[in-house]
């Protein structure tokens, strides 16, 4: 896949990030304990809106096709994380919330490295 054909599918992950935000922080607030839940809230409508604004520097930051893939998968991959580990009692495989994290860090440093690597504008 070229980065722009990414470009829309950063957009549709946004929107299901948001969605599992929404939906994770009303279980949690239903549940015995809401930390796990929460957590994963929080990084799911922390990083919906980051990749809605990559989608929108896409066309002249050179970064953000990596920013968005990186950022997409460290949040998924921590987010399911801590929701198995509240639903399951444990999580997808050991090491798998603190890989995500590691993710969304490279992700952010990529969309700081975006402000030395800009397209000229047409």
């Amino acid at each position: 896949m070229q980065s722009g054909q990414f470009r829309p599918v950063t957009l549709f992950i946004a929107g299901l990030m948001g969605l599992f935000g929404i939906i994770s922080a009303a279980a949690a607030s239903h549940g015995a304990d809401p930390r796990l839940l929460g957590g994963a809230s929080a990084m799911c409508l922390a990083h919906a809106p980051a990749l809605i604004a990559l989608y929108a520097a896409w066309p002249v930051m050179r970064t953000a096709a990596i920013a968005a893939l990186l950022m997409s998968a460290g949040t998924a991959l921590f987010s399911a994380d801590l929701t198995a580990r509240h639903f399951l009692g444990h999580g997808l495989f050991p090491m798998s919330a603190p890989a995500g994290g590691v993710l969304m860090m490279l992700g952010w440093l990529s969309v700081a490295a975006g402000a030395f690597f800009m397209r000229r504008e047409s």
